[in-house]
């Protein structure tokens, strides 16, 4: 599964996100940040910058209805920062263009598991996924993206 054109991006849809905002985000989304799991969450830089503690800022775009989870990534050519599907806990890979890394995470933002996926490909559910992160081949390496980090989600 994977990305979305416009509409259906809300910061406050995501569930057991901690001190998510409400309100709707604009076409460029939010920033994502990972932290260590024991560091106390620092507020994310501003888009394509580096926070001051060294976490990357990563334009987000968040797709919390069905149709904007169903539609994903399909028909693009690539992404540039990545997408947050939520609720979801398994994606598939099926007409997509490129291959992507998917990150598997749990109610409060922590990565269970990090995935690349060839296109054509079917996922297979995490049970204590809650969130599905995604993100061109190699770009979950690039951000340091591993299991046990925890990721937040900031609005513009």
């Amino acid at each position: 599964m994977g990305g979305v054109a416009g509409a259906d991006r809300t910061a406050g849809a995501v569930d057991g996100v901690p001190g998510a905002p409400g309100g709707a985000l604009g076409a460029s989304g939010g920033v994502v940040a990972p932290s260590s799991v024991g560091a106390p969450d620092a507020p994310a830089a501003p888009s394509g910058a580096t926070a001051p503690s060294g976490q990357a800022a990563i334009p987000l775009e968040i797709a919390a209805s069905y149709r904007a989870r169903s539609r994903g990534l399909l028909g693009r050519d690539g992404i540039d920062g990545a997408l947050l599907l939520t609720p979801a806990s398994a994606v598939h890979t099926f007409r997509m263009r490129f291959a992507i890394d998917v990150a598997y995470l749990t109610r409060d933002l922590t990565v269970l598991t990090v995935r690349t996926m060839r296109p054509g490909r079917l996922g297979l559910p995490r049970l204590r996924a809650r969130h599905v992160l995604e993100a061109e081949a190699g770009a979950m390496a690039r951000w340091g993206l591993c299991p046990g980090v925890r990721v937040t989600v900031d609005a513009p």
